[in-house]
């Protein structure tokens, strides 16, 4: 066992808290029981446990998420997998030989929780970086019978504001707008809400040329879109 890994377990175990650990995976509707380690926690150990146990290089940042990933007993441990590849001294490191990483993760974790931060704050970052490469890969995500991958597909440019990549917005969200499943609908209001922060005019064009948008997506996109 890696020694991150085994620090990284003991911490959450001593810092953890049964009575909101049961709080927290009822919310979560969670099959993996949590140590109840709320997330402020959770950042000032990891803090400490990054700095204590430094990675030598990306093929071990790799190997560690992994073992986190596929050997977590708690939630708490996934999350911790999440915020090393996150980590700012392993920023040199993010380029697309990463996304199999992601992949796995999001179509293994399967949830909002996971998917959410790995689509915004690890695929987003990589497509802006190489286009060229996560460009085509999330055009397959987008009409994938993976719910998660599509998920990705469509929200990964949250907060990418005029880096938007509209071309690919449009082909995610099409690809989904007559799917019934929550996640998707609301993630295709959720990415027209956020774009609309940018360009009101271009989502309210959008949504009007879009009949078949469910109405989950359509309230969600228009909230900040003057009427």
């Amino acid at each position: 066992m890696d020694a991150l890994v085994a620090a990284a377990r003991k911490a959450l175990a001593a810092a953890g808290d049964p009575a909101k650990a049961e709080e927290m995976r009822a919310y979560m509707k969670s099959a993996l029981p949590f140590r109840g380690v709320p997330k402020p926690v959770r950042q000032r150990l990891t803090r400490q446990l990054f700095a204590e146990h430094p990675l030598p290089d990306k093929a071990t940042l790799v190997a560690v998420t992994r073992e986190l990933w596929r050997e977590a007993e708690f939630r708490e441990e996934r999350y911790v997998a999440i915020d090393l590849t996150g980590h700012r001294a392993y920023a040199p490191w993010q380029d697309s030989g990463l996304l199999p990483l992601y992949e796995e993760m999001i179509v293994t974790g399967a949830w909002w929780d996971y998917v959410d931060e790995i689509a915004i704050r690890r695929v987003g970052p990589l497509l802006r970086a190489e286009p060229g490469v996560l460009g085509p890969v999330l055009r397959r995500w987008a009409v994938d019978p993976d719910l998660w991958r599509r998920r990705t597909a469509i929200i990964c440019q949250v907060g990418a504001k005029e880096a938007t990549d509209l071309s690919l917005l449009t082909h995610a969200i099409e690809a989904s707008i007559g799917e019934r499943e929550f996640f998707l609908r609301k993630g295709i209001g959720w990415a027209l809400r956020q774009h609309s922060r940018l360009d009101p005019g271009w989502v309210a064009e959008f949504v009007a040329t879009h009949p078949g948008l469910s109405p989950l997506s359509v309230r969600e996109a228009l909230k900040y879109v003057p009427r």
